[in-house]
């Protein structure tokens, strides 16, 4: 009898433990480290607002973005339109969410084009090492010495206006220090025991990169990503506000507030709403990058 409540005491205990481990993974670590940071919530959830508005746009709106009202034109905000309409009699809070779409659709296809390069770039330098990684980086380093944004004028003038190859334009500038985050921190895991055992048992350098480097290389990529698309979101409405991004009819925000230029004086809802969703979200990304960075840095455990 003794020995049966002992046996199911520790088996209980056993599972105790067991399910205490499978609760304390390192994701589930990096989750609480996120949700107790404040300043990264709030960031967290103004994306989530941006990304609801942008995604149901047909369902917070009541206009349609390019729906022209000639008899309203410069109609100031009130309770039909909740930011005013512009210079044509469209809807302004119509055509910056659905600019929305645009902004943050460049961002993501920016950040990816730039992440991917300086994922496969800054792993084989860091891996390779020698004359490769000098290569490598000597060619970054040129075009890191051009200004990123003289970079994706350039570019765009030469590709021409449109959503995809704004979003090449302003890639380019992006590669170089993305391949240079990936190269520091793959130089710093290829000297572990477990990619020396890997390289000792006959692994390819193909497999040691893809299953034993990378993996460990997820943490920066996913802070980088983030603090990238609001850099990006910077970047076009730049490019669309001079005239090489984005072109109208289509909204954009960069777009929107470079049309309401004329009218800064007499018209301020052209200017101050575009400007103040630009500034939104480029907040929310950088709270968020900045927890997400806190978040997974294996330093700041308790």
């Amino acid at each position: 009898m003794i020995i049966t409540m002992l046996t199911g005491g520790g088996e209980e205990q056993i599972e105790s433990l067991e399910n205490a481990a499978r609760r304390h993974t390192q994701a589930g670590d990096v989750f609480r480290r996120l949700l107790n940071n404040k300043l990264g919530m709030i960031g967290l959830c103004i994306v989530i607002v941006l990304l609801f508005l942008t995604i149901f746009s047909g369902v917070v709106t009541k206009f349609p973005y390019e729906e022209q009202d000639f008899g309203n034109r410069f109609q100031f905000p009130d309770p039909v339109h909740i930011m005013g309409t512009d210079n044509f009699g469209r809807d302004i809070w119509s055509r910056l969410v659905y600019g929305g779409r645009i902004s943050l659709l460049v961002a993501v296809i920016s950040v990816a084009i730039s992440l991917t390069c300086g994922v496969i770039l800054g792993s084989v330098a860091g891996y390779f090492g020698g004359k490769v990684d000098i290569t490598i980086m000597r060619i970054l380093d040129i075009l890191m010495a051009i200004p990123g944004l003289l970079m994706a004028i350039a570019v765009s003038a030469m590709l021409g206006s449109g959503p995809v190859k704004t979003a090449m334009a302003i890639s380019i500038s992006g590669i170089p220090a993305s391949a240079r985050l990936i190269r520091s921190t793959v130089m710093s895991i290829k000297s572990n025991e477990y990619v020396e055992a890997a390289v000792a048992t006959g692994s390819t350098n193909r497999r040691v990169i893809f299953r034993h480097i990378l993996p460990n290389v997820i943490a920066p990529i996913i802070v980088n990503s983030t603090l990238g698309i609001g850099g990006n979101i910077m970047a076009i409405s730049g490019l669309s506000f001079i005239g090489l991004g984005v072109q109208p009819p289509t909204p954009e925000w960069g777009s929107i507030l470079s049309s309401g230029r004329p009218y800064l004086r007499d018209f301020w809802p052209m200017i101050v709403f575009p400007s103040l969703f630009i500034m939104l979200t480029l907040f929310a990304f950088n709270l968020l990058g900045d927890a997400l960075r806190d978040a997974l840095d294996p330093k700041l455990k308790k």
